[in-house]
């Protein structure tokens, strides 16, 4: 049997369904590669009271952990929810593929979490994710400013999800490179700033894009969000934010 088991925002956060299921299994895996975690393995091991193994992209894609449900309970931990990371879902493909039971245990992740800019969901587009650049291996994709482009000719409000490895400041000049390079200007807009939402150093900034310098103490995660054009009771609940 294969479990995926959201763990939500924060250390405390992971359901009692959850727990319940994690004293049944025999190896607990944590994925480490699509989020900055705000708090430590050991602090996870301390609430559920069991070793937890740190498992990769290579670990998980290998799919060697739907091959160990074969003949025992595994569990695979998630930060926030299990399939918000679209890389899950071929965990679920490879367990049907072999008849191997699953169960899906949700919890909340950002795309709930940024409700408390004020910004109304319904209003949010293409969901962008913005790598860490390697300029050494001409690694610099700019498809998130070509999304945030599409979700304003919507009217629509852009997330932008910042890849794990990569510090505010560093993400803010490749928004601002990406943006120059694609002819969108940034210079007069306000921008969104989340840091650790559902945490205790949760944050929301909302500033000039100019301003974005100034914040030096951003902690991981964090994420930044492009608003489009705003309804009224949205501007009310940010500019509580500046």
């Amino acid at each position: 049997m294969l479990y995926l088991i959201g763990l939500g925002l924060n250390a405390r956060s992971i359901s009692k369904e959850g727990l319940d299921i994690l004293k049944t299994c025999k190896k607990i895996y944590l994925e480490n590669y699509t989020v900055d975690f705000p708090y430590s393995i050991n602090e996870l091991e301390d609430i559920i009271g069991k070793k937890i193994i740190s498992a990769d992209r290579e670990k998980v894609e290998s799919l060697e952990i739907v091959d160990e449900a074969k003949k025992m309970e595994i569990a695979l931990l998630i930060y926030g929810s299990p399939l918000t990371a679209t890389t899950h879902i071929s965990l679920i493909q490879e367990a049907k593929a072999l008849k191997i039971k699953y169960k899906i245990i949700y919890n909340a992740s950002i795309i709930d979490a940024v409700a408390e800019t004020g910004l109304q969901l319904y209003k949010f587009g293409k969901i962008a994710s913005m790598p860490k650049w390697n300029p050494e291996e001409n690694f610099m994709p700019e498809s998130f400013m070509e999304i945030i482009q599409q979700n304003m000719s919507m009217k629509a409000h852009s997330l932008i999800l910042c890849d794990i490895g990569l510090d505010f400041q560093e993400a803010v000049s490749q928004l601002k490179k990406s943006s120059e390079n694609c002819k969108f200007e940034l210079k007069n807009k306000k921008i969104v700033v989340c840091q650790a939402l559902g945490t205790r150093r949760s944050k929301i900034f909302y500033k000039n894009f100019e301003e974005l310098k100034e914040l030096e103490d951003i902690q991981k995660p964090f994420s930044i969000i492009i608003p489009s054009k705003l309804h009224f009771l949205e501007k009310e609940v940010l500019e509580g934010f500046e």
